[in-house]
């Protein structure tokens, strides 16, 4: 019997890539180099540019949002599995991989909730952000609403931009990541005294860390061991609580599908919108 040839990879040295909030860039780092040290193989980080970076074997590990995710996980040919999901700290997340998207106005607006934004200069990351602008929208769309319910809305690029716009009054309100809001709170407690949150949207399935398919298995399963038991070395976890991370655990498709589906509906929302 003729023996099968492997396409799996076990390269040299171990490429990370985050798309996420540059604030959680120092633990991140963190656990790249963990899970280089364990396994005795060097590693690096970058932040990605594009997406594309996770089709085309640029990428070993990636620290991804979890809509991108999960529009490209429905497909058979996706070049990349699910390895793990932090856990944050906190009484609101109940131990599980969730996060929120917390609207925050300035610390004296008179905005008191989403229902009072009517008109108000809003400002979002990115389109391709679930809490920044997926979720939003789907709220506005269940109450017969569109995003033109807003009366200006400004792109800023980021969550830690929305934030500082927000503070310094060029923005009346925005949906931020939770876990972005809990490290700003942490980090920068004077800065996060000028805010205020008005209500929260979620939960929502928190942002994964996928693994290349075309990685070798035994490595695959190797570093999902690793990241899985970081919060159990002393220096790990205290690296792991300054980015409000408690741990990491194992995650299946399920915890992103309610995101997936509120993305269809939401441009199932805005096609028909466009069409009136």
């Amino acid at each position: 019997m003729s023996r099968m040839i492997s396409n799996e990879r076990e390269p040299a040295t171990l490429r990370f890539v985050t798309f996420l909030s540059s604030s959680a860039y120092g633990v991140y780092e963190y656990v790249s180099q963990y899970i280089g040290e364990q396994l005795a193989r060097p590693t690096e980080l970058s932040v990605g540019q594009s997406l594309d970076a996770l089709t085309d074997e640029q990428v070993d590990v990636g620290f991804v949002c979890g809509l991108p995710f999960s529009l490209m996980a429905q497909h058979d040919d996706a070049p990349f599995e699910l390895l793990a999901a932090p856990v944050l700290h906190g009484k609101r997340y109940r131990g599980q991989p969730i996060y929120f998207s917390d609207i925050v106005v300035r610390r004296g607006s008179t905005f008191t909730s989403f229902d009072t934004l009517g008109g108000c200069t809003w400002g979002y990351n990115e389109e391709i952000s679930h809490s920044g602008w997926n979720l939003v929208c789907a709220r506005l769309y269940k109450c017969g609403l569109t995003p033109a319910y807003f009366g200006k809305m400004i792109k800023t690029g980021s969550h830690m931009k929305s934030l500082a716009m927000v503070a310094d009054g060029e923005l009346d309100a925005a949906a931020i990541d939770s876990h972005v809001l809990d490290i700003f709170r942490l980090h920068h407690a004077e800065q996060y005294a000028r805010l205020r949150i008005i209500e929260t949207l979620g939960p929502s399935g928190i942002p994964p860390v996928v693994v290349s398919k075309s990685l070798d298995g035994s490595l695959k399963r190797e570093i999902q061991r690793i990241i899985l038991s970081i919060h159990n070395d002393p220096h790990g976890v205290g690296v792991l609580r300054k980015g409000c991370i408690e741990r990491f655990i194992s995650v299946t498709d399920e915890h992103y599908q309610s995101i997936r589906h509120m993305y269809m509906q939401v441009q199932a929302s805005l096609t028909n919108a466009n069409a009136l």
